[in-house]
Parts: C-alpha cells; structure tokens; sequence
C-alpha cells in the first residue's frame, strides 16, 4: 500500500485559469516533493495525445523519482479500454481507474458485463487492474451488479464515498457495500454548508479531517494496507476568486493531505 496525489489534487493548476498550467512532469517533481509514492493521472485528456516518446518521458521521470503510475479514465466501450490499456503499458501502469457512464454513453448494467467481459480478459492478460469508480450517476447497487457480473480478480472498485452523496446514499454504506471489491481508494473530505440567507446548503470540499469523511471507519473496513491498496489525495475545492489565491490554497490542502496520510502510517 502506498500514498499518492492525483491531477485532481492539481485540479486549478492545470485547468485553463491557470497562467502557465503545470505539466505532468511538473506534477511529478511535486508528488516527489511531498515524499508522495504514487501519481494517478486521472481524467487528463492531453495524455491520450502523448506518442509513445512522451509516454516513455513520463514513465522515465517517475522512475528516476520512484513514483509508480496509475491511470484513470472514463467509459466501458471496448475500443476505448483498450487504448488506455495501450497507454497504462506504456506507462508501466498496473491499475486503471474508470467510470460507466460518459457523456454520451450510459450501459445498463447488462451492457457494461458484456463490455468488461471483452476488455478484462486483455487486462487480466497484462497484469493490469480495470477499477470502477463510485459516483452519483450510478448507484453503488449497479456498479456491485456490474463487478460482481464480470466476477474477475482484475475488476475491482475505485473508492470515493462522498461521489455518492448526490444519489443521497450514505458515505459510510458505501464503504460497507463496496469494501470486499476495493483495489483504490480516493481520499477527500467533503462538507454541507449553509448558503446566504440560509437558503439551502452547499456540498463541497473541505480539509481532510475538518469534514463529514470518516476515514477510520473506511480503513477499518478496506484495510488497505493488509490488501496493498493505494489512497489518491484528491480535492473538490471550490474557486476562491482569483487564480492566486486558490493555487495557494490547493498547494495547502494537498499538503496537508499528504502529510496526514503519511501520519497515519
């Protein structure tokens, strides 16, 4: 098991409000720095552009800083799972992460077994681990219905309890729910707050540890370092008015994340 960022902990500093946004190498030096073991490069669109020269500069730079990579993406379609896992190899990446529904393609349950069963075989083949992520657009039902059809040991779930408050399930149900199938783990905090006037509430991030996630009971449940699962820093933190003060900010909360993570060793 082992602690690490995801591009979600540097969700501001690559995004296009960003002067000069920063790129995957600079991501790594960073994960580095904060003596961080693993980096998810997750949802990053510019990586399914990379030839093979700049995947094996990726894989290089992790390396020289003993930084293992993970991958995340989103969709069941063949084709597409089968590129990532074209890019995961290149990498040296043995854990993809991925999500069922994309904006223009959401399986019922029976279609995503009958997806997985053609793509996992090829994972499984290479050593690698196809990962489906919690979240509000699936129920955590579906996506067990899902796993549990494919019924492989290269097909687990990504963890991320607070994805699933929007679909009003409980954090801690999920975690119950999807303990036995975890293979990652997400780690962020998360918080209701009052909005002006006391007019409804606004869910959002918080600092790791200041908020609703109880991650006691999470690794209790997962036990992740008897199953070697690795725990991603992610963030949800919202816009803080300028491009300064949210960089800052964001380089706080990671920091902080990290550095708890570390503690709890």
């Amino acid at each position: 098991m082992a602690y690490g960022l995801s591009t979600y902990a540097f969700f501001w500093r690559i995004s296009e409000q960003a002067p000069k946004p920063l790129t995957v190498h600079d991501m790594l030096a960073r994960t580095r720095d904060l003596g961080g073991e693993v980096f998810q490069i997750c949802d990053y669109p510019l990586i399914e552009t990379f030839d093979d020269a700049q995947l094996d500069a990726v894989h290089a730079t992790a390396a020289e800083y003993g930084i293992t990579l993970e991958l995340g993406t989103r969709g069941v379609r063949t084709e597409h799972l089968l590129d990532h896992l074209r890019i995961a190899r290149r990498l040296g990446v043995t854990l993809v992460r991925s999500m069922l529904n994309t904006a223009d393609h959401q399986p019922s349950v029976a279609e995503a077994i009958a997806l997985l069963r053609e793509a996992v075989p090829v994972y499984a083949a290479a050593g690698v681990t196809l990962g489906l992520e919690t979240y509000e657009q699936v129920s955590t039902d579906d996506l067990l219905s899902v796993v549990r059809g494919v019924d492989s040991p290269f097909l687990g779930v990504v963890l991320d309890p607070g994805n699933s408050v929007a679909r009003l399930e409980r954090p801690v149900d999920v975690v119950d729910a999807t303990a036995p199938y975890v293979v990652n783990i997400h780690v962020k905090d998360f918080s209701f707050s009052r909005r002006d006037g006391w007019v409804g509430f606004t869910f959002a991030g918080c600092l790791l540890g200041e908020g609703l996630l109880d991650y006691g009971h999470l690794i209790d449940k997962v036990r992740p370092d008897e199953k070697g699962i690795n725990q991603i820093v992610e963030h949800w933190l919202p816009w803080q008015g300028d491009f300064t003060a949210t960089a800052r900010l964001e380089d706080q909360w990671t920091r902080h994340s990290i550095n708890t993570l570390m503690r709890s060793k």
